[in-house]
């Protein structure tokens, strides 16, 4: 039987799977989007073409630059679950009370199992997840340009929750009996290395598209000029339409690799980034494709040469 957020992930992941099914169904008829689905699946650019929609509609959006509440709530939380990890790992404390309960009721039936390197890969699967919202909020708050697009409240809060459940996923695969950490790193094994090497590629590339959306924006000076949307090139750009979203697709993957290819509950939360950026890709592919008559025709959505 599924644990409580091995199950929440397989729902989530079978619910934006189904949604993206209905939307490539859809779009081949050419019909202009609307309705609340399609309101709550777009943001940004692909909401603001999606067509009138009604009055009442605009109460419930938030600006899209408050993404940065997310890499805020993810530094700090995912901060703070870090910071007690190395703390049981290396100085013998004690998990709080709250939080050991809190995993014990979302974690795996394995978990009292201490199987080989479960502490190593937890340990460095949430270094990585900590540094990739650190990453992402420095991009946020110094390098992205965001214009006046807005993402639904719900959206907001699903993404609030997401950076919360995402650390409490990672503590969960570790064994309950925490031991001491003195030895951690004799633990060691090739997919670390892997993993971690895949981390740091993907996370480049991704920053790289992130500075090239932002460079459209500005001037050779770097003085913010317009907030109109352009054809970018450059990099993965040259291949698929959102090399950013595919570059966190891999990041995911290098995370599923960090520990070890076989821990279930993680391929659950990949398949879920799948399916949503899946999603979201083919929103801005077609905005793009609608928008920019010359727009390069070799270009896929999301993964180069597939989709």
């Amino acid at each position: 039987m599924l644990a409580a957020l091995s199950a929440l992930w397989l729902l989530l992941a079978a619910a934006f799977l189904a949604v993206l099914l209905l939307q490539l169904l859809q779009a081949p008829r050419g019909a202009p989007p609307s309705g609340l689905l399609q309101d709550l699946i777009r943001y940004g650019k692909t909401k603001s073409g999606s067509g009138r929609r009604p009055a009442w509609l605009w109460f419930l959006d938030v600006p899209k630059r408050w993404f940065s509440h997310f890499y805020i709530l993810s530094v700090v939380w995912n901060g703070f679950l870090l910071l007690v990890f190395i703390q049981a790992l290396f100085l013998v404390r004690p998990l709080p009370l709250w939080l050991q309960d809190l995993l014990s009721a979302f974690g795996e039936a394995s978990q009292n199992q201490d199987v080989g390197d479960k502490h190593l890969s937890a340990l460095l699967v949430l270094i990585l997840l900590w540094l990739h919202s650190f990453r992402r909020l420095i991009e946020c708050l110094c390098i992205s340009v965001f214009s006046n697009g807005v993402i639904h409240i719900v959206q907001y809060c699903f993404g609030l929750g997401y950076y919360v459940a995402i650390g409490l996923t990672v503590l969960c695969q570790m064994p309950a009996n925490v031991s001491n950490g003195k030895n951690l790193f004799v633990q060691i094994c090739w997919y670390h290395t892997l993993g971690i090497m895949m981390y740091i590629w993907a996370s480049v590339h991704q920053y790289r598209c992130h500075v090239i959306l932002a460079n459209l924006r500005k001037n050779k000076s770097g003085k913010i000029v317009n907030l109109s949307h352009n054809v970018p090139f450059g990099d993965w750009f040259e291949r698929v339409s959102c090399p950013h979203y595919f570059a966190e697709l891999l990041i995911y993957i290098s995370m599923a690799i960090t520990f070890g290819f076989h821990n279930l509950t993680w391929w659950l939360v990949v398949a879920y980034v799948l399916f949503n950026q899946a999603l979201a890709a083919i929103l801005c592919h077609e905005f793009y494709v609608n928008k920019f008559s010359c727009y390069p025709t070799h270009r896929k959505a999301f993964i180069p040469f597939l989709f």
